[in-house]
């Protein structure tokens, strides 16, 4: 078993808002990396201007850790989409043990669900699975399918080093990082006719 499987397994904990200090348990999966503490620190800092009200999608959901801490501070809803059944129950059965209300889970590859019809959301967070560099594919289908709002925010995780392709009007706000993960957040400008 590998350090990150280790570590991806049993529970880790939300750092704020309503849900503060409640514990999620986390399946032991393959490659199932949830976002570490700090990293879920500093993001949300950053985001707490604008992430009252807000409508989320947690493409590549994994454990939820990101959508569910957005609820807890106050987004209005989060939709999750996890591709592996053991994650995406693990994911509904915190959300329902926490009670917490305005997150729905779609077990579905996140390329297809983005081939759904679009809604517009103000906050994306995009941590795909970092073996399948699907950065730019998932980037461009939620830029040009309608899925982002007209200034919507986007979150992206990668390896450090390695600062994925990404649409063009997306505009980097601020970035970090943490052992051998990059995170940074992008803001969405109108695309240049």
């Amino acid at each position: 078993m590998s350090g990150a499987r280790r570590a991806a397994s049993g529970r880790i904990r939300i750092i704020g808002g309503s849900l503060r200090n409640s514990r999620l348990e986390v399946p032991e999966l393959p490659g199932l990396r949830p976002t570490p503490e700090r990293v879920r620190e500093t993001l949300f800092n950053w985001l707490a201007p604008v992430l009252d009200g807000a409508r989320c999608l947690d493409l590549c959901a994994g454990t939820g850790a990101l959508g569910i801490e957005a609820l807890s501070r106050g987004a209005a809803s989060v939709q999750f989409v996890e591709r592996d059944a053991q994650a995406a129950q693990a994911l509904r059965a915190n959300l329902a043990r926490l009670k917490a209300a305005g997150g729905q889970v779609a077990m579905l590859e996140a390329q297809a669900f983005l081939r759904a019809t679009a809604q517009a959301y103000d906050l994306v967070f995009l941590d795909p699975p970092f073996a399948l560099a699907l950065w730019p594919a998932l980037a461009c289908q939620l830029e040009q399918g309608g899925w982002l709002a007209e200034r919507g925010w986007i979150y992206v995780e990668s390896p450090r080093g390695q600062a994925p392709a990404l649409p063009s009007n997306w505009q980097l706000h601020r970035e970090g990082h943490a052992g051998e993960v990059r995170f940074a957040l992008y803001r969405r400008a109108l695309p240049l006719s």
